[in-house]
């Protein structure tokens, strides 16, 4: 196979085109073609000449794929599915709302974390995407130029993916790349440490934790990671932190009944929040297969709501899109397996 062009820097296109004998100066070129324009083969690159063209071609393959399949809402909502790895699948949602339309994008081919209440980490873990293979989600998609912001949210963890995801948004949020604000992009966690640290210094991208309980053990039976990178441990890194007035912190909280939703929760969260200007978004839980986990009703949603922001912590309640698609980040993928299988 050959190397894929899509997803490189603009330092990775000059090395590249010096290496093949041409100019420096057609990196350049090459990153205005791939990340400027709307192209599907090098001969539409008019700028360079047909030798450089055919020398590219003979070498490389541009590496930007359109989905192999996709199934819309009644609510608008579209989720895509793209091939990964060797017969394996990634998602990728497109949410429009208004005037505001997000891709969630995937950074990982299934998940090593083991979450209780996620259908990703019940594939395992496949393999880490490339940068080119998640900004292919972001550019393959018939809505790209419609796009007002990036959400890593949808299968595995980006920050186990750390050199790529970093890659991705370099791409992304760079003037000779696409040119996206930083403050148009979230990438989540769970709370990888050191990983998050080197997230905070080498972008500007807002960071949204996944918590989902305030109190250690109950949050331990959640996600395993718990026990790697303990909450006070990722909280204590946060709080240390100059998000300065632009760049944004927010905590996920996936509301589970009669687990992590009463007023001790709330009083916890509290506490422990105390200091970090955040918001907190709360996420109703959907049921997936083989989990015990159910979710609260719309009033015990709404009532803790009301609590946290009577503490002063600014919560919403994240609108559940897709459900009528298979939407819960990893249910299409494993049903497109399991057809396959």
């Amino acid at each position: 196979m050959k190397e894929k062009l899509f997803g490189k820097t603009l330092k990775e296109f000059m090395d590249l085109s010096v290496a093949l004998g041409l100019p420096a100066y057609t990196g350049k070129q090459l990153s205005e073609w791939l990340y400027k324009k709307e192209i599907s083969g090098f001969e539409e690159m008019t700028n360079l000449s047909k030798a450089a063209r055919t020398l590219l071609a003979s070498s490389y393959e541009l590496g930007i794929h359109e989905p192999v399949d996709v199934q819309e809402s009644i609510d608008g909502t579209k989720k895509y599915l793209f091939p990964a790895l060797s017969g394996k699948f990634i998602e990728t949602a497109y949410i429009p709302d208004g005037k505001r339309s997000t891709v969630c994008v995937s950074s990982q081919v299934g998940c090593k974390m083991g979450c209780l209440f996620c259908m990703t980490g019940k594939q395992g873990f496949q393999g880490n995407l490339t940068s080119g293979e998640i900004l292919n989600q972001y550019r393959s998609l018939p809505e790209w130029r419609k796009l007002t912001n990036i959400v890593y949210m949808g299968m595995g963890e980006p920050l186990d993916n750390l050199t790529e995801v970093l890659k991705s948004l370099e791409i992304l949020t760079s003037e000779w790349g696409f040119g996206l604000s930083p403050r148009r992009i979230t990438v989540s966690t769970i709370g990888i440490t050191p990983a998050m640290l080197e997230f905070l210094e080498k972008s500007e991208a807002h960071l949204a934790v996944s918590l989902h309980s305030p109190f250690d053990e109950d949050r331990r039976k959640l996600m395993p990671i718990q026990q790697v990178y303990p909450l006070k441990e990722v909280l204590n890194e946060i709080r240390s932190w100059d998000f300065g007035r632009q760049r944004r912190i927010s905590f996920e909280y996936i509301l589970f009944k009669r687990f992590n939703d009463s007023p001790a929760h709330v009083n916890e969260l509290s506490r422990i929040l105390h200091g970090i200007r955040c918001r907190i978004n709360l996420i109703r839980f959907h049921p997936i297969p083989d989990t015990p986990l159910e979710s609260p009703d719309e009033s015990t949603i709404e009532h803790f709501r009301d609590l946290l922001n009577a503490k002063g912590i600014t919560t919403t309640i994240r609108a559940s899109r897709g459900q009528d698609i298979w939407a819960a980040c990893g249910l299409l993928s494993t049903k497109k397996l399991q057809i396959k299988g």
